[in-house]
């Protein structure tokens, strides 16, 4: 957990064991409702191995459980990021990892994943905003290693691999190995699919 996770309403620490309970309510609530995207409270709770009182007492509403869920697969999404590296590997190989990563946790957190970030999510839109300037930094970090063009336009190559990464993370779901898949994703935005000599019109 996060330091802003181990605290409570009131801003006191968390005790390891409640720590424990709130991640287990979690992680069964996103195994659940990925399956089941309607699963009450009371499913959850038995999937969690705890009594409803206590998901009740940790999550006032089956709102808020999936308001939690939100914020907590966002900030999964961002340990996964930082743990490529983004800022300090070699370009290409921050892009790999971060990429297998970012797939490990997109299969992993598929429902929470899946629900937007919008107005209704500050927390998560902030942490999605926070790793779309950091991707843009590697693309930088690559365009100026000359591994991408200098005359691309880094947001536009931004949205083409997150689409390749939406893509990629479908068949991650399905038992697709990250590290193979992260390789595709970086070969097809580094290489395209266009056969050797092939121009646009």
């Amino acid at each position: 957990m996060t330091e802003h996770e181990k605290t409570g309403r009131a801003g006191r620490p968390l005790r390891a064991d409640t720590e424990r309970t709130i991640r287990a309510i979690l992680e069964a609530a996103e195994e659940l409702l990925a399956v089941e995207p309607g699963a009450t409270m009371a499913q959850v709770a038995e999937a969690a191995g705890v009594a409803r009182t206590t998901v009740h007492r940790r999550f006032a509403t089956r709102e808020a459980l999936l308001d939690a869920l939100v914020d907590w697969a966002a900030r999964r999404f961002a340990d996964a990021v930082d743990a490529g590296r983004p800022d300090a590997a070699p370009p290409l190989v921050a892009l790999h990892q971060v990429t297998a990563n970012v797939l490990r946790v997109k299969a992993d957190w598929s429902f929470s994943m899946g629900r937007a970030a919008g107005d209704g999510h500050p927390e998560a839109a902030r942490i999605h905003a926070d790793v779309r300037a950091t991707c843009v930094r590697v693309f930088r970090r690559a365009q100026e290693a000359g591994v991408l063009r200098a005359d691309i336009d880094l947001d536009w190559t931004r949205r083409v691999y997150y689409a390749l990464i939406h893509e990629a993370a479908l068949d991650t779901r399905e038992g697709g190995d990250p590290d193979v898949l992260a390789t595709r994703v970086v070969d097809t935005l580094l290489r395209g699919v266009g056969a050797p000599g092939a121009t646009a019109l």
